[in-house]
């Protein structure tokens, strides 16, 4: 059984229809490159997915003990169970300001563990626990910042930081509550040449370890080297998905094509 497996995922926004009942799967451990221009349905697919958005039709399977269907209704406790299985990456980071480092990436572990632990015990065993328990968020959290190259910036703060560690800090935060797939949504958008390279660094070192990874991408160079799949996403669809020597090199839609040509015109001026 795959991992992820969509069933007609619909998603409108008031008269528009931005995905038009998708299907997709993905196994575990492979890393999917999802290419197209803009306006193509890619962020709202990935939002979708993990219920950022909530999709009007279609179901989401993960695993075999995980299963949303829009049809039905969820109460937020059970919505926020779901989104833990996605660690999401976002272009602009969202860290948060007054935390340091650390901090940020600690954050998630420890509500988690805290609620965990206001709901099984009380008194001085919750005091005692809630005390062993932050402890062990904080060597999770370093483990995770040596993971992509910044435990010398632990104490930092986001403004004393560049774009590019910035984002690696918002990728150790992700993998802190140990998510079965990580999304990043056109995760180099925002940086410069230079620090696009050391993001993408990241992500090819995560691929190595084994992760399940969604990438919405305008990095062609690095769909093609990293991806196992690529997907190509044209009016709210997926019009090829393929091997990256399949989608680049022997692309069959004509829309596939034209969005490859137009990219290779503007690396060619850039």
């Amino acid at each position: 059984m795959s991992l992820l497996e969509v069933k007609g995922l619909t998603k409108r926004f008031g008269e528009t229809e931005v995905l038009k009942g998708i299907d997709y799967t993905q196994e575990r451990g492979e890393v999917v490159s999802i290419i197209g221009s803009s306006g193509g349905g890619k962020t709202t697919f990935l939002r979708c997915l993990n219920f950022l958005e909530r999709a009007d039709a279609g179901t989401v399977q993960i695993g075999d003990d995980c299963r949303f269907d829009a049809e039905k209704k969820y109460s937020e406790k059970e919505m926020r169970s779901f989104r833990l299985r996605f660690g999401m990456v976002f272009q602009s980071f969202h860290l948060f300001p007054q935390y340091t480092v650390l901090e940020n990436v600690r954050m998630p572990l420890w509500l988690r563990v805290d609620e965990t632990l206001k709901q099984t015990l009380r008194g001085r065993e919750l005091r005692a626990k809630r005390e062993e328990a932050k402890a062990e968020c904080r060597t999770k959290a370093e483990e995770l910042l040596a993971e992509v190259g910044l435990s010398e910036k632990k104490n930092a703060y986001p403004c004393e930081l560049s774009g590019g560690q910035c984002q690696r800090v918002a990728i150790a935060r992700a993998l802190a509550l140990s998510p079965d797939i990580l999304c990043f949504d056109e995760p180099t958008s925002a940086l410069d040449p230079e620090l696009t390279g050391e993001v993408l660094r990241v992500i090819r070192a995560l691929k190595e370890q084994g992760r399940t990874m969604i990438v919405v991408t305008h990095e062609m160079g690095f769909a093609r080297r990293v991806s196992d799949r690529v997907v190509f996403m044209a009016n709210g669809g997926i019009e090829e998905m393929g091997t990256p020597e399949e989608v680049f090199d022997r692309p069959k839609s004509p829309l596939t094509r034209a969005f490859l040509s137009a990219s290779l015109e503007e690396d060619f001026k850039a």
